[in-house]
């Protein structure tokens, strides 16, 4: 064994060299991928606030979220519709984040779309636009909608 050390001592550090170096790369690489996704999930934070904003800077836009209104009585208004679209958007960027595991897991994200997308107005403009989503995005919101 002494000799067959001595012989190849320097062949056993440069294997345990690289050995090294790759795992070194490993942990940066999963530590990379942590903070890309913590990053990337305070974007989609500033996001929905940047969305949000425009909701209470307009008080037009208020009925968006009232259980009680009536698309058959008042239909939805082009302010509404807009402002509807961008949730939308958001909503599908997030979705594609997630799905392409660049955000952390988001546990509620089915609960929140069905709390939002059943109400009168948001359930209106997303029946009228569904089938201009993605087939799996809009599959998600109808599948989000339908559970209990």
């Amino acid at each position: 064994m002494g000799q067959w050390l001595t012989e190849n001592w320097f062949n056993l550090f440069s294997s345990a060299g690289i050995i090294g170096g790759l795992w070194f790369t490993a942990v940066s690489l999963h530590s990379e991928t942590k903070t890309r996704r913590v990053a990337n999930l305070l974007t989609i934070t500033a996001n929905y606030r940047e969305v949000w904003k425009e909701f209470f800077r307009s008080p037009e836009l208020a009925r968006v979220i009232d259980p009680a209104a009536n698309v058959a009585k008042q239909p939805v208004t082009p302010a509404e519709e807009f402002f509807m679209n961008l949730v939308i958007s958001h909503t599908s960027s997030t979705y594609e984040a997630l799905k392409d595991e660049l955000l952390t897991k988001q546990e509620g994200l089915r609960r929140d779309v069905r709390s939002f997308f059943s109400l009168p107005i948001p359930n209106a403009v997303w029946q009228r636009t569904k089938l201009l989503q993605n087939q799996d995005f809009a599959a998600f919101i109808e599948s989000s909608l339908k559970q209990p």
